[in-house]
This record gives structure tokens, sequence and C-alpha cells, in this order.
């Protein structure tokens, strides 16, 4: 059966906790799905429990991620080998909401190229998490909203789902951090595409480390932030099989 929504993972070392994070998506994702979690190198601790877990459910395809080391990578292999017209971006840190997935697919198969889970609107809410780190993403979401109008209070959320489609028209130009859901957002505003969001909960990691380098990562962020206004120029596109498309401002 072709999935209506292909779930893409980024891991790096997480070892066992894998497990009951599944355990977690599966049990809630009701739609025909696949979960695709990308690994960067086959040492990676994550990668015995993915291969003993797709032993038992088929829709888990664990990928070794040949683009490059880096979540920016992992994403866009893990794109480049989706199936399904919808593809959901999710972290395997636990923080995301996965009783979510079902509500974003559904939104971006009702017509819009991205559906954002958002912190920053109301009923939404971040629980824990860096200081630096949520008071610049919760800047740049909310100032986006209000001046771009990019259809969503929360343009650096990783947790979205985007129409294939869509990413396919405009590549990706990631290509070191998790700025893929601010680049979306600002390519889909350039070219006036609806947008979609609702409130989620996110919840800071129960155990583990971030991987999230906020220092190193920021100036990635600043250009799509400046792009969504109008202020730059889109970089060339790095995605295989994507085309850039053209701004209509």
């Amino acid at each position: 059966m072709t999935p209506r929504v292909s779930v893409v993972i980024p891991a790096f070392n997480e070892g066992a906790a894998v497990v009951p994070f599944l355990d977690r998506i599966f049990e809630a994702i009701t739609l025909p799905a696949e979960v695709l979690v990308v690994y960067d190198t086959p040492t990676d601790t994550t990668v015995p429990y993915l291969n003993d877990y797709a032993e038992r459910d088929t829709r888990l395809r664990p990928l070794h991620n040949t683009y490059g080391r880096g979540p920016a990578k992992a994403l866009r292999y893990g794109i480049d080998q989706a199936a399904a017209d919808v593809v959901v971006v999710t972290m395997a840190d636990g923080s995301d909401d996965p009783m979510q997935i079902d509500q974003l697919t559904r939104l971006v198969e009702r017509g819009v190229a991205i559906a954002c889970a958002s912190r920053y609107m109301r009923g939404g809410q971040q629980v824990g998490g860096p200081w630096l780190k949520s008071h610049v993403s919760r800047f740049a979401g909310v100032s986006l909203h209000l001046l771009a109008r990019v259809g969503t209070h929360d343009a650096t959320n990783s947790f979205k789902a985007y129409s294939r489609k869509f990413i396919q028209q405009v590549g990706i130009d990631s290509d070191a951090g998790f700025e893929l859901g601010i680049e979306m957002v600002a390519k889909a505003r350039r070219l006036g595409l609806p947008v979609a969001e609702l409130p989620t909960i996110w919840l800071d990691r129960a155990a583990g480390t971030s991987n999230f380098k906020v220092k190193a990562w920021i100036p990635r962020y600043l250009h799509w932030y400046l792009y969504a206004l109008g202020a730059t120029r889109e970089k060339t596109s790095h995605s295989s099989g994507g085309s850039t498309a053209e701004p209509n401002d």
C-alpha cells in the first residue's frame, strides 16, 4: 500500500531511547505511513535498535545517509527517499507531539504547501529547552508572522508537514543544521503559496543531549529570515532532483 505520509526523522546516537520513541510514533499515526529514520554512520548507536524494530514493523525504514554528515543532509536524504505525497519532519528526541502527524498530513492534503506545528500561536507552548535558543526562536517566529505574513508564528520549528511536490519545486539549500523549516517557510512566502499552522506543545527531551548548535547555526537561520522579508536572494539549490523556483514578490 502506498503510504499517505512519509515521516522523516534524523537520528544521532539515540541508542535504546529510539524504541519507546518509535512506539509512540506508531501508536499515534492512524494513516497509512512509512517512518524513515536516517543515520549518518553504520556505527551510530541507534542502528541495531532500528534494525530490530524494522523486523517487527515493516513501516519502519532505517536509512544510511549517503549525502554527508549532519542533520540537514540527513533530512535531504530522507526526503529524497520518501514515497508519500506528504512528508512530515520530526525529531528523534521525542519533543514533538506525534498525535499531530495525522492532522498535519491532512492539512497538506487539503492544499497547503506547508502545515506547521506552532509553539508560539494561541494554544501552543514550549516547555523547557535552552534559554537562548527558545528566545531567539520565539522572536524570529513571531516577528516573521507580523512583518512578512508567512502563515505561521513558528517558522523555525522543525516539526512540519510538506507537500513533496512543493519541495521538489523549490529544492533544498540547507546543508548544515536544522534550518530546513524556516527555509521552506521563506520559499513558500516568496512564491505566495499557502502555509497553515496548528498549536502544539513542545517538551524538552527527557534524556540525552540536544545536537542543536545555536551559535554555529544562527547565521544560517538569519539568511532565511531575511529571505522571507525579501531582503536577500536565494542560494543555488542542493536538493537532488529539485529545481529552484523564482520568487514572485
